[in-house]
Formats: structure tokens, sequence, C-alpha cells
């Protein structure tokens, strides 16, 4: 009877994990896909609470380190030193690839440029080019206006920043005059609002106010950055998104996690504009 009893306690004491309140925080590319998955995983189990907060991937993994989130968003992978300050603390850290976002370059909807190669952007963003009419379309020929190149980045707590940096810089610095904005939604309002601009921001935050343009690493295939192209991995700036815990938050957060890589959690990925991760 006392074995029955104390299985039953242990049945309870997981079922109350599963649905414990949780926090999520971090990167600001995840967190719209991680709000709607917590919306409707709370539908489907009442007792659920999740709460997502955004910030950045560092902010998100440095919560995660000082145990004020349950889940770290990342929109990059976690750094060596990141890692050892968890083991040191005693903490096992777990890893969930749990979508793609291909990251669109945009510029303003009046520029003429439509194509560009990495090593374009590289130069653009180091601060090498500095006028639009230095930029001659790689596919179009046309060139730029006389018209200075205004510069938008994330802040360097961000994972785009990180992932920015890696891919298209080659781990080179951005120029110095780089305006860094805080968040996506910010890159966006500055690009619409600025004839020669160019910034850069995931793929599900591209709308009509901004032009993304057509990208070329090897100079020869330019490729837009849309659903199909995400899937298929042909677009060539393309990167994992990543939720980030330890082992002894397992039960209470692994519910909602193999809620989101789920058939129903993944078509929400698709839907609010990433690419699946299965």
């Amino acid at each position: 009877m006392k074995t029955l009893r104390l299985a039953v306690l242990a049945f309870a004491v997981m079922a109350a994990a599963s649905v414990a309140g949780q926090k999520i925080k971090g990167s600001d590319t995840v967190l719209p896909v991680s709000q709607e998955g917590a919306e409707m995983y709370m539908k489907q189990n009442p007792q659920a609470r999740v709460t997502v907060t955004g910030g950045g991937s560092g902010v998100g993994i440095s919560a995660l380190m000082d145990g004020t989130t349950d889940i770290a968003m990342a929109s990059r992978s976690i750094k060596f030193g990141e890692k050892m300050k968890l083991s040191s603390a005693g903490k096992q850290l777990r890893e969930a690839v749990v979508a793609y976002d291909a990251l669109a370059v945009i510029v303003n909807p009046q520029n003429p440029i439509t194509h560009l190669t990495r090593t374009q952007l590289e130069a653009i963003f180091r601060g090498k080019v500095t006028n639009w009419n230095q930029v001659t379309d790689p596919v179009t020929g046309r060139r730029g206006p006389d018209l200075k190149i205004i510069v938008y980045s994330r802040e360097t707590s961000s994972g785009t920043y990180e992932f920015f940096k890696t891919s298209v810089l080659h781990e080179k610095n951005y120029m110095a005059g780089v305006l860094s904005m805080p968040a996506t939604g910010a890159v966006i309002q500055s690009v619409s609002q600025t004839r020669g601009a160019i910034g850069y921001v995931g793929m599900a935050y591209v709308n009509k106010n901004v032009k993304a343009l057509k990208v070329s690493y090897d100079g020869r295939r330019f490729v837009y950055p849309n659903m199909a192209n995400g899937r298929n991995h042909t677009y060539p700036i393309i990167r994992e998104l990543y939720y980030y815990y330890t082992a002894d938050k397992a039960n209470v957060v692994e519910p909602f996690i193999r809620y989101l890589l789920s058939p129903e959690g993944q078509n929400i990925v698709m839907k609010s504009g990433y690419v699946p991760a299965k």
C-alpha cells in the first residue's frame, strides 16, 4: 500500500511539473513563434502558465545562467564561455533546435538595387563602401543612386548581430558608424523611413514597407529569402533557432518543447514565417 501511495505521489509530482509555470526569455527573432506556441499550448493545457519575453539571445542566456528563466531563446549557438559558466555552477545544459530562420537583407523600397553578393554586403557593413553610387547590381547592372549608405544593425547582445557577423562578415568587425537598434522592429521602421538605409532582419519580419534583396555567396546564384528557399536551404543566410535549458528543469520545460516540435507546433512555426525544424 505504501509503495502504491509513493507511486501515486511521484506521478502527481511529474504531472504538476508538466503544467507548472515556466519562463522563456531571449531572442527577439524566436519571440513571435514562442508566444504563439505558448498561447496554443496553454489553451490545450489550462493549468500551464508560460511567460515569454524578449530582450536578445545574450539576455536570455544570461538569465538562464543566473536562474531567472527556464528556457533561453537564442538565434545563435551558445558560446563556450557560457557553457563553462553553467557547468561550473553544476548545471547540465540541454539544447533543442525548434526552427530555422532565413536572415533577410533589407533596403528602402525606393532603392533600385535588388541583388547583392556576400562580398558586396561585407564591404557595405564594414564601411568600405559608403555611397550607393559605388554599388552596381550584379544581375541588372544598375548603379545605385548618389545617396549615402546608412547601415543599421542589431545591438551586440543580439544573436542576429552575432550570426550576421559570422556568416556575412566572416567574423570581421562592423563599421564604426553602424547604427545599433534594440529590436528587429526598430530596424524595419528605420529602413522603411530612410532612403539610403540597409539592414537585416529575420525573414518573418519582412513586410511591404521594406524590400528584401536576393543574395548570393558564390556570385552566380541569387536567392530570395522566402519559405520555399528556406526549407530547401538554398538561401545562404540561414540559421538554427535554439531553446537552451538545464537538465534540472527538464520535467517543467520539455512538455512544451515537445509540443512545439510536434506536427501541430511545427505548423505554428511555418505560419509564423519560420522554417520548420522537422
